[in-house]
């Protein structure tokens, strides 16, 4: 064979094949491009993020029970201290004063009593006397009267014994009455005695509040006050001064802002994880203990019954998580995220959440019936506008049909919601490979378009562009 022969046979050779690539490439060219991903069992779990920061759940301020100078802080901000210690106390000169002045007159008081008592003493012996002289003398008139009725004695005698005898019935009565005067002058001192304990109480009551003292085991949040400042009591609608603010750590909440689309998901005692920006790392269970009611506006944080704008905004409601375990590394006011597990569902069905488009079923169904037929797809589709759309959420499902793969509309029923995944009710079994874009791609596709699978990482400019 000559050489110019063999080189037609290459050219040949070579152009037969440039046919076959040039059409193997425009071939390819019309079929679009897609990233799948399948439908598969796992443990699907949905969480609600709320930010907001650390709180203890029981906190009081402190305040002056009592007006006057400071003279001593015995605590600072950060120390722990017990029920009962003594936290601050105010000048005392007068309550104190007033105090060992009424203890001086309950002393009195009570030595008039034992006066008064004594005289009550020396009152009954009288009677003691007088009753027994009584009867001596009843006795003596008793035989006065025999002799006189037999003519024995004279009537001078007689009327003697009579009148010693009547001197002694008023001398009993005099010194019974003088018995009932001490008696009651006794229990008149004792009145006064305890009108005078009653107002020592009050004094004492007065004394005490100048001494501040801690009402349950806590930590000493803020001092806002040095010694030596004066303090006031609050009155009517007038604050008083703030001495401390004390916070029982025992029990330790976390007071965070749910996002008003999430907070129907949360309910009571559902567990949560609480993060601290200042404790990176750890992680803090809980579960919630209160979901609020009230709206609150993002910008503000009034509630929306309090505020008088009418404006429209977003909105946040409050959440409190408790801690299951406190711990001494906390403190008021620190900044929380808290992860709150609003549902889990074992082995649940899932598939991506950006699958999910939304459709109008009757067209997507035309489509996927007459694909590659544009002109009866453009029939069946052309009275679209002439009705309302019904769109409902669905996936686009791989089908192969004569050796080409085609994505399918098929509409689903969702579940619960994960952070990148969804549960799939109805719609799809385990196994079934679904679109899941390009975004850009899915968001135009059509029911029985042509596609190619290409799961190959995005460029970067590629998603800029998109």
């Amino acid at each position: 064979m000559s050489t110019k022969k063999i080189l037609l046979i290459l050219v040949a050779v070579l152009v037969l094949v440039g046919i076959v690539v040039g059409t193997i490439l425009h071939g390819q060219a019309n079929v679009t491009k897609v990233s799948t991903s399948k439908a598969v069992h796992q443990d699907l779990v949905s969480i609600v993020n709320g930010t907001g920061q650390i709180k203890p759940k029981t906190y009081v301020n402190i305040g002056a029970t009592a007006f006057g100078r400071i003279t001593h802080l015995y605590v600072k901000e950060g120390d722990h201290v017990k029920a009962g210690a003594t936290l601050a106390t105010v000048e005392n000169v007068q309550p104190q004063a007033t105090v060992t002045a009424q203890q001086a007159t309950i002393a009195s008081s009570r030595t008039d009593i034992t006066s008064y008592i004594a005289a009550e003493k020396t009152a009954e012996a009288n009677i003691a006397q007088g009753k027994a002289d009584l009867e001596q003398k009843r006795l003596d008139f008793g035989r006065a009267e025999s002799l006189y009725d037999e003519k024995l004695i004279a009537k001078q005698d007689f009327d003697a014994k009579k009148a010693a005898y009547d001197m002694a019935v008023a001398t009993l009565a005099q010194r019974q009455a003088a018995l009932a005067q001490s008696q009651a002058q006794t229990e008149s001192q004792r009145g006064h005695m305890n009108q005078a304990v009653a107002s020592q109480r009050a004094n004492y009551d007065a004394l005490d509040k100048t001494v501040s003292r801690a009402p349950f085991d806590g930590l000493v949040t803020n001092v806002p006050v040095r010694e030596g400042e004066t303090v006031v009591v609050g009155i009517q609608n007038a604050g008083g001064s703030t001495i401390m603010t004390l916070a029982d750590m025992s029990v330790i909440t976390a007071e965070v802002k749910v996002d008003e689309t999430d907070i129907v998901n949360v309910a009571l005692n559902q567990p949560a994880d609480v993060a601290v920006d200042a404790l990176p790392g750890r992680i803090f269970k809980g579960h919630v203990t209160e979901v609020g009611d009230q709206a609150l506006l993002r910008t503000t944080g009034l509630s929306t019954t309090q505020s008088t704008t009418g404006t429209e905004e977003a909105k946040d409601f409050k959440v409190v998580v408790t801690l299951d375990q406190a711990s001494d590394d906390l403190r008021p006011g620190l900044s929380a995220t808290a992860k709150i597990t609003t549902a889990h569902k074992p082995n649940a069905l899932t598939i991506p959440i950006q699958a999910l488009v939304q459709r109008d079923p009757t067209i997507e169904k035309a489509l996927a019936a007459n694909a590659g037929k544009s002109g009866v797809v453009s029939a069946s589709t052309s009275n679209a506008p002439n009705r309302k759309p019904q769109p409902v959420q669905g996936v686009y499902v791989l089908q192969t049909d004569h050796k080409k793969r085609r994505a399918i509309f098929v509409p689903v029923t969702t579940g619960v919601t994960g952070a990148t995944d969804i549960e799939v009710l109805s719609g799809l079994k385990e196994g079934d490979e679904i679109v899941t874009g390009r975004y850009r791609i899915l968001r135009t596709l059509k029911s029985g378009t042509v596609v190619k699978v290409d799961n190959t990482v995005e460029a970067a400019s590629d998603t800029d562009k998109s």
